[in-house]
């Protein structure tokens, strides 16, 4: 009889069929986001069929004075109150979530069908410390698409992407960096900055759906031209609220 030592078997193994999926919450800070708030928290419970794993979801308030905070309830999501500053209501999500790996969502971005088993996959690479889904705009114009091309070009070439991408990252990753720091702008490029310190950026090929709302009212060169100072201003280690100032001109 010939005895098979040293081989695995050629199906999955008992641990790999049983391990526990991993946890995820998803964190909105919203301000007078009552036209959108709703559709942000409807795109995360999107139903995984792959898992039953349900999703945390919390919108961080920062004082506003419409209905945001009542049509989140409604919807669904926890609601928390804070100061307002999104590096503020970032921080304050999520600690209060005890998710393995914890996404930011802008309150004016949907997620796709299948988010979740995308981030899931991912993150059974160790290696992988955080990531962003590939940004698209909910409107289409050839200024807007020369707007998503330049996002993955950044992300692709410069492993950079923006919190407008949704980004999501790991929870020992947030512990071990002490959290998100309340500056005034660009959180979201510490953020990333900070994931790539810790290991691997994953660009996912989903994408997230964000409305062009910004660009409608100011021009998409105006727009862009903004974005382009800021983080300028942020690579030359200007002072964030000098950034701000320009950033809101």
């Amino acid at each position: 009889m010939t005895v098979n030592r040293g081989l695995a078997p050629a199906g999955p193994s008992f641990s790999a069929c049983y391990r526990a999926p991993v946890e995820i919450a998803v964190v909105i800070p919203a301000l007078d986001e009552a036209a959108q708030i709703a559709g942000a928290i409807a795109s995360a419970q999107a139903p995984d069929p792959a898992s039953k794993a349900g999703v945390d979801i919390v919108v961080v308030d920062g004082g506003s004075r419409d209905d945001t905070a009542d049509l989140a309830r409604a919807a669904g999501a926890r609601v928390l109150e804070s100061e307002p500053g999104r590096a503020r209501q970032l921080e304050v999500g999520w600690r209060a979530t005890t998710s393995d790996v914890v996404v930011f969502l802008h309150a004016d971005s949907r997620l796709e069908p299948g988010w979740a088993r995308a981030i899931r996959d991912r993150m059974e690479d160790e290696s992988v410390a955080g990531g962003a889904f590939r940004f698209r705009f909910d409107e289409r114009s050839p200024g807007l698409r020369g707007i998503e091309w330049g996002a993955r070009l950044r992300a692709r070439v410069f492993g950079l992407a923006y919190g407008d991408q949704g980004l999501f990252v790991r929870r020992r990753v947030l512990e071990s960096i002490g959290g998100i720091p309340a500056t005034p702008v660009m959180e979201d490029v510490d953020l990333v900055a900070a994931i790539r310190g810790q290991g691997r950026l994953a660009l996912l090929d989903l994408p997230v759906i964000t409305s062009a709302r910004r660009y409608r009212t100011h021009g998409v060169l105006r727009t862009w031209g903004r974005h382009a100072v800021a983080l300028l201003g942020w690579r030359l280690g200007v002072d964030r609220d000098r950034i701000a100032e320009w950033v809101r001109r």
